[in-house]
């Protein structure tokens, strides 16, 4: 955990400055180290959907080392192990999926605090050292540790009052996918009435004191997103990202190919 780069995260936070950031889906730490010194602001490691094992992990983790880059990774669910395990290994916070109610949330922040606050165990890992500093990682966790949880559903989009009054949370993440399934759009980005719900989400956010974000989808999305006052933005997916600017490439000579589900070439297109 690096406690400056947290610190300054917070200051830009509190001054309402944007923070923006990637989401890490490829299993290479260049990704990463790009990202650190391209001067991002944070990285999200993928952990939930995807292919990225530990030892993925731990290299994207390492890539931020002595950065101002904040690392987070994000789990594949609500679970004490997992939090314990990513945050053992040197990340400086957690990502969690499918937040929908404010016991989950206080379940959650207690799993990445120490006792007596918290339930996460002392390990002798990266994070502490390998043993050697546990009382100054200790010391300075509980207090800097973050743990974002990612609102995806209509039900926490109904829990959204009781949510922004959990003691220690101060950041919220948006999953307009997901939140739009629940909604009955499956496969749509945000269905009909869905981005009206995560503005009004947004705006109890703000009201709360506490800050949201969300991946944008073009650089017109992320000055709408600017504008209403969501903070935290992720330019994107390090593989959409790559993918994006291939296919502008093959569009202007011509080439311009969907994909598919099976990932094979079309030979009609």
């Amino acid at each position: 955990m690096k406690a400056d780069a947290l610190d300054q995260f917070r200051r830009k936070l509190a001054a309402n400055k944007p923070l923006f950031g990637i989401w890490v889906t490829l299993e290479s730490a260049s990704v990463t180290e790009m990202a650190v010194a391209s001067g991002l602001d944070w990285v999200v490691i993928d952990a939930e959907h995807g292919h990225l094992d530990w030892q993925d992990i731990v290299q994207h983790i390492r890539a931020t080392v002595r950065s101002q880059t904040v690392a987070l990774v994000r789990i594949a669910e609500h679970n004490s192990s997992l939090v314990k395990r990513v945050l053992d290994i040197g990340a400086d916070g957690v990502v969690v999926p499918w937040v929908e109610s404010a016991q989950q949330l206080t379940e959650l922040l207690k799993m990445a605090q120490y006792p007596p606050a918290g339930i996460r165990g002392i390990g002798g890992e990266r994070a502490t050292a390998w043993g050697q500093a546990l009382a100054e990682h200790v010391a300075e966790s509980d207090s800097r540790v973050l743990v974002v949880p990612i609102l995806e559903s209509v039900t926490a989009y109904e829990s959204i009052d009781q949510l922004v009054e959990v003691e220690g949370s101060e950041l919220f993440y948006f999953g307009p996918a997901d939140f739009s399934a629940t909604a009955g759009y499956a496969g749509q980005w945000e269905g009909p009435g869905v981005a009206e719900m995560i503005l009004e989400m947004k705006d109890k956010i703000l009201a709360a004191g506490k800050h949201c974000g969300l991946v944008t989808t073009s650089l017109d999305d992320m000055d709408q997103r600017l504008a209403a006052g969501f903070q935290v933005l992720a330019a994107g997916m390090d593989s959409s990202l790559l993918l994006s600017r291939l296919q502008q490439i093959l569009t202007h000579v011509g080439r311009q190919q969907d994909l598919h589900p099976n990932l094979s070439p079309d030979p009609s297109d």
